[in-house]
């Protein structure tokens, strides 16, 4: 249920704009490399929400700190012994 919030989250801070050629690009501020592009808003924001997806799968993985989203931290916390 966290990972669904934080998710949700997240994609409420996406940013949005019409490119020249009139296709549509997406980001979200804070998480680098989180883009996509699409021929409709609709599909970019489905785009973005799946490269958001894999993206934190992959950071939880691999251990990385992951940005907090309205106070939900997804970054594993080391033991110390």
């Amino acid at each position: 249920m966290m990972l669904t919030k934080y998710l949700k989250r997240a994609m409420e801070l996406a940013t949005y704009e019409v490119l020249e050629d009139g296709t549509f690009y997406g980001e979200i501020p804070g998480f680098e490399g989180v883009y996509a592009n699409g021929t409709t808003l609709e599909a970019t924001k489905e785009q973005l929400q799946e490269v958001l997806e894999g993206w934190v799968i992959l950071g939880l993985r691999l251990q990385h700190q992951l940005p907090i989203v309205d106070g939900i931290n997804l970054t594993p916390q080391q033991k110390i012994a």
